[in-house]
């Protein structure tokens, strides 16, 4: 048990002690942030057994990789960098999928409120995860980090190393392709609570 004044060590602190030599570091931080990290990599991979892979791999690299961290950014903007690179390889070893042509971006509010909701039905899963399944790999990781996962545009630019405005253009490009396939969500969306992505871990 931890002292009434005593302070949780910072995600830049136990990164820190990891470099150092401390065993249980690393293992603290990453059950800190395991729920987000395993959403980025689910909803972008759409694939229990790859996005657990991909969350793996990362996990080593950013094991590994921890003395590198030079604190230009936060070290959970850090570490899901490193998921969003491991399922993006993930991805690239996929066909590309058809695309679907786009519609009224309005509708994509119901996916994005359907995610990381536990008592969401499982079919709604399923058509959310069939719906990111349609777009290019690249388009689908900048849609969950903003609009799944709640980044700002400058921090997911950050993450997927690209141009805020590229941020937007693949967000934008990848909403209008989604339409077609979760605009019946929105019914769902407004008979029920949405939990935000942020708080939502079973994703």
């Amino acid at each position: 048990m931890r002292d009434a004044g005593e302070q949780w060590p910072s995600d830049a602190e136990l990164l820190r002690r990891h470099v150092a030599g401390d065993d249980q570091a690393f293992g603290e931080l990453f059950r800190r942030h395991r729920d987000r990290l395993w959403a980025v990599a689910l909803r972008t991979v759409c694939d229990p057994e790859e996005a657990a892979d991909a969350l793996q791999d990362a996990m080593v690299s950013a094991f590994r990789r921890a003395a590198d961290f030079r604190g230009d950014s936060a070290v959970t903007t850090w570490l899901h960098r490193i998921v969003v690179n491991a399922a993006l390889d993930r991805l690239r070893r996929r066909a590309a999928r058809p695309a679907v042509p786009a519609g009224d971006e309005q509708a994509f509010e119901a996916l994005a409120g359907s995610v990381g909701d536990p008592a969401q039905a499982t079919d709604t899963r399923l058509d959310v995860d069939a719906a990111l399944r349609i777009l290019p790999p690249q388009q689908r990781a900048a849609l969950v980090v903003v609009d799944m996962l709640g980044f700002s545009v400058a921090d997911a630019a950050v993450i997927l190393d690209i141009s805020p405005g590229t941020v937007k253009s693949r967000c934008a490009r990848a909403r209008a392709r989604l339409l077609p396939h979760v605009a019946h969500l929105r019914g769902n969306r407004s008979a029920s609570q949405s939990v935000s992505p942020a708080q939502g871990g079973d994703v």
